[in-house]
Protein backbone atom coordinates (compact mmCIF):
# COMPACT_ATOMS: atom_id res chain seq x y z
CA UNK A 1 0.00 0.00 0.00
CA UNK A 2 1.38 3.28 -1.01
CA UNK A 3 0.47 6.85 0.73
CA UNK A 4 1.08 10.13 -0.35
CA UNK A 5 2.64 11.05 3.34
CA UNK A 6 5.03 7.63 3.52
CA UNK A 7 5.79 5.78 0.82
CA UNK A 8 6.10 2.35 2.23
CA UNK A 9 4.77 -1.40 1.26
CA UNK A 10 2.76 -3.92 3.33
CA UNK A 11 2.61 -7.15 2.53
CA UNK A 12 -0.11 -9.29 5.01
CA UNK A 13 -0.51 -13.37 4.52
CA UNK A 14 -3.48 -14.40 3.20
CA UNK A 15 -6.15 -14.69 5.72
CA UNK A 16 -9.76 -13.25 5.38
CA UNK A 17 -10.19 -9.60 5.90
CA UNK A 18 -6.58 -8.99 4.90
CA UNK A 19 -5.48 -7.37 1.76
CA UNK A 20 -2.42 -4.92 0.60
CA UNK A 21 -5.19 -2.80 -1.21
CA UNK A 22 -7.49 -2.27 1.48
CA UNK A 23 -7.46 -0.37 4.44
CA UNK A 24 -6.61 -1.09 7.49
CA UNK A 25 -8.51 -3.38 8.96
CA UNK A 26 -10.07 -4.30 11.94
CA UNK A 27 -9.27 -7.90 12.26
CA UNK A 28 -5.72 -7.02 12.96
CA UNK A 29 -5.48 -8.17 16.44
CA UNK A 30 -8.09 -11.53 15.66
CA UNK A 31 -5.64 -12.79 13.15
CA UNK A 32 -4.22 -15.36 15.94
CA UNK A 33 -1.09 -15.63 15.15
CA UNK A 34 2.17 -15.09 17.33
CA UNK A 35 4.75 -14.54 14.08
CA UNK A 36 6.50 -10.94 14.29
CA UNK A 37 5.65 -8.02 12.42
CA UNK A 38 8.95 -7.65 10.20
CA UNK A 39 10.11 -4.32 9.44
CA UNK A 40 12.09 -3.51 6.40
CA UNK A 41 14.44 -0.06 6.09
CA UNK A 42 15.91 0.10 2.68
CA UNK A 43 19.38 1.10 1.81
CA UNK A 44 19.87 4.53 0.03
CA UNK A 45 18.49 4.72 -3.45
CA UNK A 46 16.99 1.14 -2.76
CA UNK A 47 13.85 0.51 -4.77
CA UNK A 48 10.63 -1.53 -3.60
CA UNK A 49 11.38 -4.09 -6.09
CA UNK A 50 14.65 -4.66 -4.08
CA UNK A 51 13.40 -5.22 -0.85
CA UNK A 52 10.68 -7.55 -2.37
CA UNK A 53 13.20 -10.33 -2.39
CA UNK A 54 14.05 -10.00 1.60
CA UNK A 55 10.04 -9.60 2.50
CA UNK A 56 9.68 -12.63 0.54
CA UNK A 57 11.65 -14.63 3.54
CA UNK A 58 9.78 -13.77 5.81
CA UNK A 59 6.32 -13.28 4.33
CA UNK A 60 6.53 -16.79 2.43
CA UNK A 61 6.67 -17.76 6.87
CA UNK A 62 3.52 -16.48 7.80
CA UNK A 63 4.53 -12.79 8.94
CA UNK A 64 3.55 -9.44 8.38
CA UNK A 65 6.05 -7.58 6.62
CA UNK A 66 6.52 -3.60 6.38
CA UNK A 67 8.99 -2.24 3.69
CA UNK A 68 10.29 1.38 3.41
CA UNK A 69 13.26 3.01 2.38
CA UNK A 70 13.84 7.32 3.77
CA UNK A 71 14.38 9.46 1.04
CA UNK A 72 17.99 9.55 -0.29
CA UNK A 73 18.52 13.15 -0.41
CA UNK A 74 17.35 12.88 3.79
CA UNK A 75 20.08 10.73 4.52
CA UNK A 76 22.68 12.76 2.40
CA UNK A 77 21.67 15.89 3.14
CA UNK A 78 19.77 16.14 6.20
CA UNK A 79 21.69 13.85 8.15
CA UNK A 80 24.42 15.50 7.69
CA UNK A 81 23.34 18.70 8.12
CA UNK A 82 22.33 17.70 11.86
CA UNK A 83 18.94 18.09 10.85
CA UNK A 84 16.63 14.94 12.32
CA UNK A 85 14.24 14.99 9.12
CA UNK A 86 14.17 11.41 9.49
CA UNK A 87 12.70 11.41 13.26
CA UNK A 88 9.39 12.51 11.33
CA UNK A 89 9.11 9.60 8.80
CA UNK A 90 10.21 7.16 11.57
CA UNK A 91 7.13 8.06 13.59
CA UNK A 92 5.23 7.68 11.20
CA UNK A 93 6.33 4.18 10.28
CA UNK A 94 5.51 3.00 14.00
CA UNK A 95 1.88 4.50 13.42
CA UNK A 96 0.95 2.03 10.96
CA UNK A 97 1.18 -0.22 13.40
CA UNK A 98 -1.91 1.26 15.35
CA UNK A 99 -3.40 1.99 11.60
CA UNK A 100 -3.47 -1.75 10.84
CA UNK A 101 -4.21 -2.69 14.74
CA UNK A 102 -1.14 -4.67 15.00
CA UNK A 103 0.99 -3.19 17.41
CA UNK A 104 0.65 -5.75 20.39
CA UNK A 105 2.66 -8.11 17.89
CA UNK A 106 6.61 -8.70 18.03
CA UNK A 107 8.26 -6.62 15.73
CA UNK A 108 11.53 -7.69 14.32
CA UNK A 109 13.85 -5.18 12.20
CA UNK A 110 15.59 -5.86 8.88
CA UNK A 111 18.01 -3.06 8.47
CA UNK A 112 20.35 -2.43 5.67
CA UNK A 113 23.32 -0.40 5.43
CA UNK A 114 23.49 2.99 6.98
CA UNK A 115 20.20 4.42 5.64
CA UNK A 116 18.78 1.89 7.17
CA UNK A 117 20.35 2.64 9.92
CA UNK A 118 19.99 6.14 10.54
CA UNK A 119 15.83 6.11 10.53
CA UNK A 120 16.13 3.09 12.57
CA UNK A 121 18.15 4.90 15.05
CA UNK A 122 15.06 7.28 15.36
CA UNK A 123 12.85 3.98 15.78
CA UNK A 124 14.47 3.06 18.68
CA UNK A 125 14.56 6.86 20.38
CA UNK A 126 10.67 7.05 20.02
CA UNK A 127 10.09 3.87 21.56
CA UNK A 128 12.31 5.43 24.91
CA UNK A 129 10.84 8.80 24.52
CA UNK A 130 7.30 8.68 23.46
CA UNK A 131 4.61 7.08 25.63
CA UNK A 132 2.42 5.74 22.57
CA UNK A 133 5.52 3.53 21.43
CA UNK A 134 6.71 2.98 24.93
CA UNK A 135 4.94 -0.90 24.91
CA UNK A 136 5.88 -1.67 21.42
CA UNK A 137 8.26 -5.12 21.71
CA UNK A 138 11.18 -5.50 19.55
CA UNK A 139 12.21 -9.25 19.65
CA UNK A 140 15.32 -8.91 17.41
CA UNK A 141 17.30 -6.86 14.64
CA UNK A 142 19.26 -7.99 11.47
CA UNK A 143 22.02 -5.53 10.41
CA UNK A 144 22.81 -6.44 6.81
CA UNK A 145 25.66 -4.69 5.25
CA UNK A 146 26.02 -1.53 8.22
CA UNK A 147 26.27 0.28 9.98
CA UNK A 148 29.48 1.99 9.25
CA UNK A 149 31.11 5.13 10.98
CA UNK A 150 31.92 8.21 8.97
CA UNK A 151 33.52 7.53 5.72
CA UNK A 152 33.54 9.99 3.37
CA UNK A 153 34.56 7.38 0.32
CA UNK A 154 32.23 4.88 0.29
CA UNK A 155 29.63 7.50 1.31
CA UNK A 156 30.66 9.12 -1.82
CA UNK A 157 30.04 5.66 -4.03
CA UNK A 158 27.11 5.19 -2.34
CA UNK A 159 25.62 8.10 -3.75
CA UNK A 160 27.28 7.77 -7.61
CA UNK A 161 25.62 4.78 -7.51
CA UNK A 162 22.56 6.68 -6.50
CA UNK A 163 22.77 9.34 -8.84
CA UNK A 164 24.27 6.49 -11.92
CA UNK A 165 21.21 7.66 -13.93
CA UNK A 166 20.98 11.41 -13.49
CA UNK A 167 22.43 14.32 -15.97
CA UNK A 168 26.50 14.29 -15.87
CA UNK A 169 26.68 18.26 -14.46
CA UNK A 170 23.80 17.25 -12.11
CA UNK A 171 25.51 13.81 -10.43
CA UNK A 172 28.94 16.13 -10.10
CA UNK A 173 27.16 19.31 -8.24
CA UNK A 174 25.56 16.65 -5.74
CA UNK A 175 29.12 14.94 -5.24
CA UNK A 176 30.50 17.45 -4.64
CA UNK A 177 27.93 19.65 -2.69
CA UNK A 178 27.86 16.58 -0.25
CA UNK A 179 31.17 16.61 -0.14
CA UNK A 180 31.55 20.18 1.49
CA UNK A 181 28.68 19.51 3.56
CA UNK A 182 30.64 16.39 4.51
CA UNK A 183 34.21 17.57 5.10
CA UNK A 184 32.22 20.78 7.19
CA UNK A 185 30.06 19.05 10.02
CA UNK A 186 31.71 16.16 10.16
CA UNK A 187 35.27 17.21 10.22
CA UNK A 188 35.91 20.82 10.92
CA UNK A 189 33.03 21.39 12.89
CA UNK A 190 32.57 17.72 14.70
CA UNK A 191 32.92 18.97 17.90
CA UNK A 192 30.55 22.26 17.73
CA UNK A 193 28.35 19.48 15.31
CA UNK A 194 28.12 16.87 18.46
CA UNK A 195 26.33 19.30 20.71
CA UNK A 196 23.36 19.25 18.80
CA UNK A 197 23.23 16.11 17.11
CA UNK A 198 24.88 12.92 17.96
CA UNK A 199 25.64 10.92 15.33
CA UNK A 200 24.16 7.49 14.69
CA UNK A 201 26.94 4.84 14.73
CA UNK A 202 27.40 6.19 18.22
CA UNK A 203 24.00 6.07 19.42
CA UNK A 204 23.65 2.93 17.94
CA UNK A 205 26.46 1.48 19.93
CA UNK A 206 25.32 3.04 23.29
CA UNK A 207 21.82 2.38 23.13
CA UNK A 208 20.25 0.67 26.34
CA UNK A 209 18.16 -1.89 24.30
CA UNK A 210 18.82 -5.68 25.08
CA UNK A 211 16.90 -7.33 22.02
CA UNK A 212 19.68 -9.39 20.22
CA UNK A 213 21.04 -8.71 16.79
CA UNK A 214 22.57 -9.98 13.68
CA UNK A 215 25.20 -8.25 11.35
CA UNK A 216 25.90 -9.79 8.47
CA UNK A 217 28.19 -7.94 6.69
CA UNK A 218 31.59 -8.29 4.29
CA UNK A 219 35.26 -7.65 3.53
CA UNK A 220 35.19 -6.93 0.30
CA UNK A 221 31.83 -4.07 1.10
CA UNK A 222 33.49 -0.95 -0.47
CA UNK A 223 31.03 1.24 0.84
CA UNK A 224 30.42 -0.14 4.22
CA UNK A 225 33.97 -0.75 5.98
CA UNK A 226 34.44 -4.47 7.65
CA UNK A 227 35.93 -2.99 11.03
CA UNK A 228 32.98 -0.63 11.43
CA UNK A 229 30.72 -3.29 11.67
CA UNK A 230 33.15 -5.31 14.16
CA UNK A 231 33.64 -2.31 15.92
CA UNK A 232 29.79 -2.31 16.52
CA UNK A 233 29.17 -5.92 17.27
CA UNK A 234 32.22 -5.72 20.35
CA UNK A 235 30.34 -2.26 21.41
CA UNK A 236 27.31 -4.19 21.81
CA UNK A 237 28.62 -7.32 23.21
CA UNK A 238 30.10 -5.15 26.53
CA UNK A 239 26.83 -3.75 26.46
CA UNK A 240 25.94 -7.37 27.32
CA UNK A 241 23.60 -7.61 24.36
CA UNK A 242 23.39 -11.03 22.81
CA UNK A 243 24.50 -10.56 19.25
CA UNK A 244 25.80 -12.77 16.41
CA UNK A 245 27.66 -11.70 13.15
CA UNK A 246 28.95 -13.22 10.02
CA UNK A 247 31.48 -12.06 7.72
CA UNK A 248 30.28 -13.21 3.82
CA UNK A 249 34.30 -12.27 3.00
CA UNK A 250 33.67 -12.05 -0.95
CA UNK A 251 30.34 -10.58 -1.28
CA UNK A 252 29.44 -6.58 -1.96
CA UNK A 253 27.54 -4.07 -0.57
CA UNK A 254 24.15 -5.73 0.42
CA UNK A 255 24.61 -8.00 -2.04
CA UNK A 256 24.96 -10.91 0.45
CA UNK A 257 21.45 -12.74 -0.49
CA UNK A 258 22.20 -12.56 -4.10
CA UNK A 259 25.31 -14.14 -3.83
CA UNK A 260 24.59 -16.63 -1.09
CA UNK A 261 20.47 -16.90 -1.19
CA UNK A 262 19.99 -20.54 1.15
CA UNK A 263 22.84 -19.35 3.57
CA UNK A 264 21.83 -15.86 4.14
CA UNK A 265 18.06 -16.86 4.40
CA UNK A 266 19.08 -19.79 6.72
CA UNK A 267 20.51 -17.18 9.10
CA UNK A 268 17.56 -14.96 8.65
CA UNK A 269 14.95 -17.17 9.26
CA UNK A 270 17.13 -19.19 12.33
CA UNK A 271 17.70 -15.66 14.06
CA UNK A 272 14.06 -14.91 13.95
CA UNK A 273 12.82 -17.97 15.46
CA UNK A 274 15.42 -17.74 18.30
CA UNK A 275 14.28 -14.28 19.10
CA UNK A 276 10.80 -14.92 18.99
CA UNK A 277 11.29 -18.08 21.25
CA UNK A 278 13.49 -15.64 24.10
Amino acid sequence: MVLAELDYTIEIPDQPGWSQKNSPSQRGKDAGTRQPVVILLGWGGCRDKNLAKYSAIYHKRGCIVIRYTAPWHMVFFSESLGIPSLRALAQKLLELLFDYEIEREPLFFHVFSNAGAMLYRYVFELLQTQRRFCHLRVVGAVFDSGPGDSNLIGALRALAAILEHRHAMLRLLLLVAFTLVAVLFHILLAPLTAVFHTHFYDRLQNTGFRWPELYLYSKSDEIVRARDVERMVEARLTHQVPVRSVDFVSSAHVSHLRDYPAYYTSLCVDFMHTCIQC
